[in-house]
């Protein structure tokens, strides 16, 4: 007997040994279950949203929270935010996560007053309820989002 069939002839050993142990095979399928029930979900579209004058108000206009972050692609600490940004989005449901290249919608950032980036800043029902300037990091929008998310 070669090496390959005695591996195979031993594993097919080991599983039929396994799948008569019945706590095993409770386990084995209630990890198949979770397994389908995560195949089954619908792929979560992405929770940071990128804006710009089309999508903008109507954006901003929700009644949960929404922070939007203005963003430059030349931007150093802009760039190193967005990995916290995503991140975050994930943790905080009820607060709603987007993005304005503020070389792309110069209109939008000039409306908003923003002259350093990166700047943060909150909005609910259209309306400003707070801001941050600077690269916060996770601590920053953290704070923001706990201060506002319900």
């Amino acid at each position: 007997m070669s090496n390959l069939e005695y591996r195979f002839f031993r594993r097919k050993k080991i599983q039929n040994a396994l799948s008569d142990d019945p706590e095993i095979e409770k386990i084995m399928k209630k990890k198949l279950e979770e397994m389908l029930k995560q195949q089954d979900k619908p792929k979560n579209e992405p929770r940071v949203i990128d804006l710009n004058e089309t999508n903008f108000d109507q954006t901003i206009s929700a009644e949960n929270p929404t922070l939007v972050d203005f963003w430059a692609e030349w931007c150093g600490p802009c760039k190193s935010m967005h990995p916290v940004f995503d991140s975050i989005s994930k943790k905080y449901p009820n607060v709603k996560f987007a993005r304005v290249n503020v070389d792309s919608n110069q209109n939008i950032s000039m409306r908003f007053a923003v002259q350093s980036i990166p700047t943060f800043i909150m909005f609910k029902s259209g309306q400003i309820i707070d801001r941050m300037v600077g690269a916060v990091g996770a601590p920053g929008i953290h704070m923001i989002c706990k201060k506002h998310s319900i």
